[in-house]
């Protein structure tokens, strides 16, 4: 059975959320404070935290930051704030998704069960067993393991899943539009700007100089392309 960690210091939200979660079948644990969260986060093997950015203790922000720095797991926001920089700020921190409240139980339902899926063909036999080697970077699609110039760089699922689009298809320029609909496929928030944020994000684990990249191009106005 797949074990959810529920970070939400709103207790109505929080058994609203476990109640949905445990009638689809999972197992889903409730952590009321930051601090608490993390250290059940860090320490038992979930298949997916669900976090709240407001919380007593330890803010959502430094729980995902906490989390990525030991576990590629996937991590939904489910927060009340919805301006964009919160959304673009959680997902630069790491997180996987974000959804705003109110939501529909079922859509998070169906968010949950859409990241695990994904998570595990990522992670499991399906992934042919592939290396990508380019400039000093090292993709192994067997073991999802990325090196960039002999250091290990860890990714979340999204940012791992769009750079090995990208380095699968070389020299060809995708748009954003194109990049979102084939790595989020309606999973996130509709945003389509989550893909910029993406591309930063990974340019600056792997690129010598991300200012400068050579192996992720902007085309402006176009797109992304990956340079072999």
């Amino acid at each position: 059975m797949k074990r959810i960690l529920i970070i939400e210091d709103d207790s109505n939200i929080a058994e609203l959320e476990r109640d949905y979660l445990k009638l689809n079948g999972y197992q889903a644990d409730i952590a009321s404070d930051g601090a608490e969260g993390l250290e059940q986060a860090v320490s038992g093997a979930y298949d997916v935290v669900i976090v709240d950015l407001m919380l007593p203790n330890k803010s959502g922000y430094e729980i995902i930051k906490e989390i990525r720095k030991r576990a590629e797991i996937p991590v939904i926001v489910v927060s009340a704030r919805n301006d964009d920089i919160d959304k673009i700020r959680g997902l630069d921190y790491g997180a996987d998704d974000y959804l705003t409240k109110p939501f529909s139980p079922s859509e998070l339902v169906a968010r949950v069960k859409s990241h695990i899926n994904r998570y595990e063909r990522l992670k499991g036999d399906h992934v042919s067993s592939v290396v990508i080697s380019c400039r000093g970077l090292e993709i192994n699609t067997a073991s999802h393991k990325v090196t960039a110039r002999g250091q290990d760089v860890q990714m979340t699922a999204k940012e791992y899943e769009l750079l090995v689009f990208l380095a699968s298809n070389p020299n060809i320029v995708f748009t954003k539009q194109h990049l979102f609909d084939t790595i989020w496929d309606n999973d996130c928030y509709g945003d389509v700007a989550t893909v910029a944020v993406h591309i930063q994000k990974i340019r600056k684990k792997i690129e010598q100089d991300p200012a400068n990249p050579e192996l992720i191009e902007t085309l402006w106005g176009t797109g992304y392309r990956f340079n072999s």
